[in-house]
């Protein structure tokens, strides 16, 4: 969507959770994982729905015969299997499937009091865990979702579904999906950035200079010419970006953290020769 990003979808989200914890509330975390989200989207679900958001006729049977009478099959070193109807799954790299999917996912969040946020199949649920009957309402909201998943066909991987439990004194209470318990994490990488227990962006930090270090590494053993014109660009299209995505969300302030990227930037400097 249109001004929408990764970023926002992190500054959205956390603004309201750590303005919590730094209430003294404990707040849990509970990240949900789709399993092949975008293959089981079921077609007759999807058309249902579009009908109920006042779609007109003639859109909707457009849509219903771009997804309809598609197959598919599996070639294996000639070995050619039977043809197979393909009755769910929105086309992956076209314009049209992120939007589908949006609107099949669009009422995942009806009923809940928790706060959700969406970005594609990435979603999380976050909500005050500091009294019993706050910890029940989490468990209320994961209770429809798990609903949810079962009318529309869309099963959650319970395995990759984590929960991370922030502020002093969280009581670190075990939910469930179904009969599966949820498992407990320390840190949880969140639309690209890796969000810890403690709201503690040095792990991030880290992961962002090792990859930038790396990326680096290969330009020094790979590229001979080390002139201005050669190294800035590739500097500027290759490492800055790992340095700046979604900064302005995880944004350091430990000294040593600060201290980690600025390293990056005087090597590549370093590099250039006359610089």
């Amino acid at each position: 969507r249109a001004n929408k990003s990764c970023q926002t979808n992190l500054i959205a989200f956390f603004d309201k959770i750590t303005s919590l914890v730094d209430k003294g509330e404990a707040v849990d975390v509970i990240y949900l994982d789709f399993s092949k989200a975008f293959d089981t989207v079921s077609h007759d679900i999807l058309i249902d729905k579009l009908g109920k958001y006042n779609l007109d006729r003639a859109t909707i049977r457009w849509v219903h015969n771009w997804l309809d009478n598609r197959s598919q099959r599996v070639v294996v070193n000639g070995s050619k299997s039977c043809w197979k109807g393909i009755t769910s799954g929105v086309p992956q790299g076209s314009v049209l499937g992120p939007v589908l999917f949006n609107i099949f996912i669009n009422d995942v969040d009806i009923g809940i009091e928790s706060t959700l946020i969406k970005f594609a199949d990435d979603t999380k649920l976050g909500g005050v865990a500091t009294s019993l009957e706050d910890r029940d309402i989490i468990q209320n909201d994961l209770s429809k979702l798990e609903k949810w998943s079962e009318v529309n066909r869309m099963r959650f991987n319970k395995e990759k579904c984590k929960v991370l439990h922030l502020g002093r004194n969280n009581q670190f209470h075990t939910y469930k999906m179904g009969s599966d318990c949820l498992g407990r994490s320390m840190a949880e990488r969140d639309l690209g950035v890796i969000v810890d227990h403690k709201l503690n962006m040095s792990q991030q930090c880290d992961a962002v200079a090792k990859k930038a270090n790396m990326i680096l590494g290969c330009i020094n053993r790979c590229v001979v010419s080390k002139t201005r014109e050669v190294i800035l660009p590739l500097y500027s299209a290759l490492v800055r970006p790992q340095l700046e995505y979604c900064v302005q969300f995880w944004a350091p302030h430990f000294k040593k953290d600060v201290e980690k990227l600025e390293r990056v930037q005087r090597r590549a400097t370093r590099m250039i020769k006359g610089l």
